[in-house]
């Protein structure tokens, strides 16, 4: 359990009784209220299994008005809640850390309203972000974000920790893409902030507070979500190099000589490679082995046009020496079976190990020395692996350390060790996954100064004095 691994207090919350369930049933029917062992155990554990908790019922509201009742019984009785929506976060936040009750957005999951000439998109915050790409295509548009969890995350978690993803380089995070929102506070009240306009320059930006917020503000319950046109001509590269500083030459090549078709410029180490090829069975498309991979993608509107860049790009950055083997494609069955490769890395390292999972933002001169410090410092010790893959294209790695299981001594040796590191070489200890459980004890040494944790403070009081929306997260 989280509580006994980390030593965890308990806050002085309410615990649930009788008469509350009692009241939920009301609101959501007994068929909505999970309150059997096995039904709840799910909603207690992250899927990388590092985090658990021990609430005993979940419950599963449709809409905002169930949501707001709910909140307003808790608030009342002061119990404890926790948002969870697709339940893919990697930094312990959408799982309670206690009995926690645990709000399930799944059933909230309506498409509301596409406008095709605005380019937008009004929904519910459970609905999964895959199925509402799947949807827009039909109307030639496309979701800002793409993840590799997009088959099971939701747009309000999304919402929740601005997420980045692959496609940040090109069409910004969920910060800059969510035009509006519905949220419910922790008294219950409705926030109706369900605006489409794309300028609203009317006081202050309300709507910010809630992105990235993590579900300790209050709960999202309705997104309007800014869509790009979808392009019609997409290109994928996969590239093989030997240094690090090739990588590095190839991404600045590529925003030369690609510039406004570029969408995605990603990389792996050879690690990673290994790992999704012996674990998930993957083929790797090189024939050459390399110590780093690239996976660089444009979008267009002009095959033919695009196609020259690309494969101008391509044929360059090998002759140069500074690619030592590539391939392209637009093919799209070809172009899934590469995305694969960078997309499930995740998974793969995580299948045999047990995994420590960082997501930091570095100077692209300290990328991927994150990797090689680690590696050092952890000599002499059990640990299996350290690798490095991410986002070059915005300076986001994700750095990943394998013990067979949890190692007290490992873990010690990375934290608090890591998040010193990367702040002091002008980073930021969470580039995207947000800081949940896992950062909340470090965010104001090495996130945040204590100018900001302070305000940061009196918001949480101002929309939530009985700290009952996703304690123990974020600031401790």
């Amino acid at each position: 359990l989280t509580k006994d691994r980390y030593n965890v207090k308990r806050g002085d919350y309410g615990e649930i009784s009788d008469k509350h369930v009692q009241q939920f049933e009301r609101i959501l029917g007994a068929n909505r209220v999970l309150t059997n062992p096995d039904d709840v155990e799910p909603y207690n554990v992250d899927w990388l299994k590092i985090v658990r908790g021990c609430t005993k019922i979940v419950l599963r509201p449709s809409n905002t008005i169930e949501v707001s009742e709910i909140l307003r019984i808790c608030n009342q009785a002061k119990l404890a809640v926790c948002p969870q929506g697709g339940n893919t976060g990697l930094v312990g936040g959408s799982v309670p850390v206690f009995d926690e009750i645990v709000i399930s957005t799944s059933l909230m999951n309506n498409i509301l309203f596409i406008d095709d000439m605005a380019g937008t998109i009004s929904c519910d915050a459970g609905c999964i972000l895959e199925r509402l790409d799947t949807v827009l295509a039909e109307h030639g548009l496309m979701m800002p974000l793409d993840l590799g969890a997009k088959g099971s995350c939701q747009i309000g978690g999304n919402i929740s920790t601005s997420a980045g993803g692959l496609r940040l380089l090109r069409y910004g995070s969920m910060q800059a893409n969510t035009l509006g929102m519905q949220v419910v506070l922790a008294d219950g009240s409705v926030l109706d902030l369900m605006n489409a306009l794309k300028k609203d320059n009317t006081g202050y930006h309300v709507k910010q507070l809630f992105i990235g917020a993590e579900g300790t503000l209050g709960i999202v319950t309705r997104a309007v979500i800014q869509c790009p046109i979808r392009p019609t001509s997409t290109f994928l590269a996969f590239l093989g190099m030997d240094d690090f500083s090739d990588v590095l030459s190839t991404y600045k090549l590529a925003k030369n000589q690609l510039s406004e078709t570029l969408s995605s410029c990603e990389m792996m180490d050879a690690g990673c490679m290994e790992s999704v090829v012996n674990n998930l069975g993957l083929k790797p498309p090189l024939t050459t082995d390399c110590a780093f991979y690239m996976v660089i993608e444009t979008h267009g509107s002009r095959e033919d046009h695009d196609n020259e860049k690309m494969e101008g790009f391509v044929e360059k950055a090998i002759t140069s020496g500074i690619v030592k083997d590539g391939t392209y494609t637009s093919d799209p069955a070809r172009m899934i079976k590469l995305w694969q490769l960078r997309e499930r890395i995740t998974e793969s390292l995580s299948m045999k190990n047990y995994l420590y999972k960082y997501d930091l933002t570095l100077p692209l001169d300290r990328y991927y020395e994150v990797v090689n410090v680690i590696k050092r410092r952890l000599e002499g010790t059990n640990f299996e692996s350290v690798t490095g893959f991410g986002h070059v294209g915005d300076g986001n790695i994700h750095l990943n350390i394998q013990t067979k299981i949890f190692d007290q001594q490992v873990h010690s040796l990375i934290e608090p060790y890591i998040f010193e590191w990367t702040a002091a070489h002008g980073g930021s200890i969470s580039a995207e996954h947000g800081i949940g459980f896992k950062k909340a004890e470090y965010l104001a040494k090495y996130g945040k100064p204590i100018e900001a944790i302070n305000v940061m403070a009196k918001i949480k009081l101002a929309l939530d004095p009985k700290g009952i929306m996703n304690p123990y997260k974020v600031f401790i």
